[in-house]
Parts: C-alpha cells; sequence; structure tokens
C-alpha cells in the first residue's frame, strides 16, 4: 500500500509540470527520456 502511494505521489508530482508545458516541449521531452531509457537497455543487455 505504501509502494503505491509513493507511486502516485511521484506520477502527480512528475506530470504536473508537463501539464503546464506545451505539447511540443512535453513531446521533445518524452522523446529524449525514451531514448535514455532505450540506451540503458541495450546497455544492460549486452553487459549479460
Amino acid at each position: 500500500m505504501i509502494a503505491l502511494v509513493a507511486a502516485l505521489l511521484l506520477l502527480g508530482v512528475l506530470l504536473g509540470p508537463v501539464a503546464h508545458l506545451p505539447p511540443p516541449v512535453s513531446l521533445v521531452a518524452a522523446a529524449v527520456i525514451g531514448c535514455w531509457l532505450l540506451v540503458f537497455a541495450v546497455r544492460e543487455r549486452r553487459h549479460r
């Protein structure tokens, strides 16, 4: 239950500022984060 509350709090903190940004800025930020996660996943796969 505590994990659920923490996840919802974190989601609210992260998505709160996005609601006030213009859509193109939000999309660019999402693309950067997605690329970063993709690079991380590839590096983790190669490591094993």
